[in-house]
């Protein structure tokens, strides 16, 4: 087999074979396969698209390109969530011990910020003393006896997707929706859960830009996990706006443990609890309904919480900050950013709000930046607000004062006032299942 002739094929229009899939990816990984014509196949899959059924053997040829982690020594089902990314997005901290205090076992990795968007595992790391990194069987003890834990990626999860995203970055080739789903779900299959629970992203926060293409997004993956024979969810979820309030690493922490209270912004409320109920159902706990009652009791009676500290406590970290969260380290200068006019908050792009919170260094600009824990913004006006000029609509936390201005610029420009009251947008848009898609705001 030549790769020149699946190229060419490929370029044709025409569906590739399973064998010839797993040919390239195997001779890429090897390096057997170089750069020039993996590029040129990556561009021929942009013009032309895959079926699902090649979508799901090249997910699945990713996936085995490293280590497939064996859950079974964790009892009982285990259910996963994936989110495609934002802004503000500390959803992984509320769900999980929602889901593990309902029964379900969650065997969760994350990943770290980059760029605009946060991560789960810096924002955990910003609870003094807690443990991302654990050995397998640490790993599976944490889970099986608090019902949850949620590490970092291991480094040889699906090296092929590693080796393919570096050279998508740089042929253009990165928004092709067969190969955005690929490159997600092949981590997915190589983590060795149950369920899946696909939380996509659509607005100015996230990759997906319009609802069209997160539900086309979507049902490619879903359609992928299915034919690994994992129940397999998506939401599309609204990231036009940031989720909550608080953005950046401990700032977020913080809030997850007010959701967990039952005292957080009914935005992240209404998506956590659309999350969970959706893992629960996958796992086999009822119907949706069902599974968002069940939710809501364990933030009711606090087994939710207790989840969440006895998780913290059992990778190292130190718990009285859950307990209590004025304990956590504080910046050193904050800045209140006023409105500049009168009116309505009409639009907040996400992305600017996002990289104004990295100016200040909660977020990375490159892979070896370190992040403030500290830092971020506590946003005080929403969407859909009326302001005043001189009325303060975020408060900006840094350890530098010099940091202040870019970011405050960033936020100013990423705010829009006008004088008519916008409409209220939906948190959650559709669901799709293997069944279809099913419109939540129609």
């Amino acid at each position: 087999m030549r790769m020149y002739d699946v190229i060419s094929k490929k370029r044709n229009g025409e569906p590739l074979t399973e064998e010839e899939i797993r040919y390239m990816i195997k001779g890429y990984v090897k390096g057997d396969i170089p750069d020039y014509q993996m590029s040129a196949m990556l561009m021929a899959i942009y013009f032309k698209g895959m079926s699902d059924v090649e979508t799901a053997i090249l997910t699945d040829a990713v996936a085995h390109s490293g280590d497939m982690v064996d859950l079974s020594p964790i009892q009982g089902v285990k259910v996963d969530k994936h989110s495609t990314g934002g802004v503000g997005d500390k959803t992984t901290l509320v769900v999980a011990p929602i889901v593990a205090a309902c029964g379900v076992k969650v065997a969760k990795m994350s990943g770290r910020g980059l760029g605009h968007t946060g991560g789960t595992v810096d924002k955990m790391e910003s609870i003094p003393g807690m443990r991302t990194v654990l050995t397998e069987e640490e790993f599976f003890h944490v889970v099986n006896t608090t019902g949850l834990s949620v590490i970092g990626q291991s480094g040889n999860l699906a090296p092929a997707d590693k080796k393919l995203y570096a050279l998508r970055d740089v042929t253009a080739t990165v928004d092709s929706i067969p190969l955005i789903a690929a490159s997600i779900m092949s981590k997915k299959l190589a983590a060795g859960n149950d369920c899946i629970l696909l939380d996509v992203k659509t607005g100015s926060g996230a990759f997906m830009k319009t609802l069209e293409d997160s539900i086309t997004l979507a049902e490619k993956m879903v359609a992928i996990g299915e034919h690994a024979g994992k129940r397999t969810m998506a939401l599309i979820t609204n990231m036009d706006i940031p989720l909550g309030s608080l953005i950046g690493n401990s700032l977020e922490v913080i809030e997850a443990v007010e959701t967990l209270h039952g005292r957080g912004p009914e935005d992240l409320r209404t998506v956590c609890l659309s999350l969970a109920a959706g893992m629960l159902y996958l796992a086999g706990k009822g119907s949706m309904d069902e599974c968002r009652a069940l939710a809501e009791g364990a933030i009711a009676d606090g087994s939710a919480l207790a989840r969440l500290i006895a998780m913290v406590e059992a990778q190292g970290g130190e718990s009285s900050v859950i307990r209590d969260t004025s304990l956590f380290a504080r910046a050193a200068f904050e800045r209140e950013v006023k409105a500049i006019e009168n009116g309505y908050i009409t639009h907040m792009n996400t992305e600017q709000c996002g990289i104004a919170s990295s100016l200040l260094g909660a977020g990375r600009v490159t892979k070896e930046s370190v992040i403030d824990y500290t830092a971020g913004i506590a946003l005080k006006k929403k969407v859909g607000q009326k302001v005043e000029e001189g009325e303060t609509i975020a408060v900006l936390y840094a350890s530098k004062e010099e940091l202040f201005s870019a970011s405050e610029e960033e936020l100013l420009k990423a705010v829009t006032i006008s004088s008519q009251k916008p409409k209220a947008e939906p948190l959650l848009y559709a669901s799709v299942t293997k069944e279809g898609v099913k419109r939540l705001t129609e």
